[in-house]
């Protein structure tokens, strides 16, 4: 999903503002600092969905045959080829 900085940044307000406003949150590094970081895991979560994005479509359009994106066959493709990518990832970690 394509999110712009601007977006992204939002994002990172919104979540650190929500958990410095939980009682049971503690920040231990002052909040711009946790909502720097808090960007840049996003930003890295979003290129790693990218890449699988990628990987999924490389492999379906990496067949013999040629299958018309959009199409049923090629949904069901995509999301076993990218859910085979997030496994991969999920093994690595």
């Amino acid at each position: 999903m394509k999110l712009s900085h601007e977006k992204l940044v939002h994002l990172s307000h919104v979540l650190t503002t929500a958990l410095e406003a939980d009682g049971e949150v503690t920040f231990l590094r002052p909040q711009n600092e946790v909502r720097l970081l808090t960007l840049e895991v996003l930003r890295q979560e979003i290129l790693r969905e990218e890449e699988m994005e990628q990987r999924a479509r490389d492999r379906i359009a990496s067949m013999r045959r040629g299958i018309a994106e959009g199409s049923a066959e090629w949904d069901i493709l995509f999301r076993k080829y990218y859910d085979d990518e997030r496994d991969k990832r999920r093994r690595v970690r």
